[in-house]
């Protein structure tokens, strides 16, 4: 698998290249073995803020009809819980079995054993690929740089 690396402050992080991802944090990527269905999950930015995971739980169940901005459950970790959006449109495909088991896997192996949930579909039309969210990246890191909620 290619990255591309990034660097900007104190964060760091490899994204891999081939890979979709969304301006919410989340990457796309279509499996090799059965083109159609995307594995989902967060970038590593969006691991950084969240913590270790403790939960994900689904509230669609597999062949749900899915569409980008649609609430289709929650994740909870040691830092925040949050509600889990859907960046794909199609049809959900279940969430991750792994996850059940070990739930810190998402952020110990973000991009391969970690991903958060599958669709039988096409990601969202504003998906971006890495170039383009490492871009997205750069703005918000500046952003919060300057909110003095962020300033330690």
């Amino acid at each position: 698998m290619e990255f591309l690396r990034y660097k900007h402050a104190r964060f760091s992080a490899r994204f891999p290249a081939a890979f979709r991802y969304s301006r919410s944090h989340f990457w796309m990527a279509e499996d090799a073995t059965e083109p159609g269905l995307w594995r989902v999950g967060f970038t590593k930015f969006a691991t950084r803020m969240l913590g270790e995971l403790v939960e994900a739980q689904y509230e669609v169940k597999p062949g749900d009809a899915v569409e980008p901005g649609q609430t289709i459950g929650y994740v909870e970790g040691f830092k925040a819980a949050s509600d889990l959006y859907c960046v794909m449109r199609g049809a959900f495909a279940g969430g991750n079995p792994l996850l059940d088991v070990d739930a810190c896997v998402v952020r110990s192996s973000p991009y391969e054993d970690g991903w958060l949930y599958a669709v039988r579909g096409e990601p969202e039309e504003e998906s971006v690929d890495a170039a383009g969210y490492i871009d997205h990246l750069d703005a918000l890191i500046e952003k919060m740089q300057q909110d003095p909620k962020y300033a330690e």
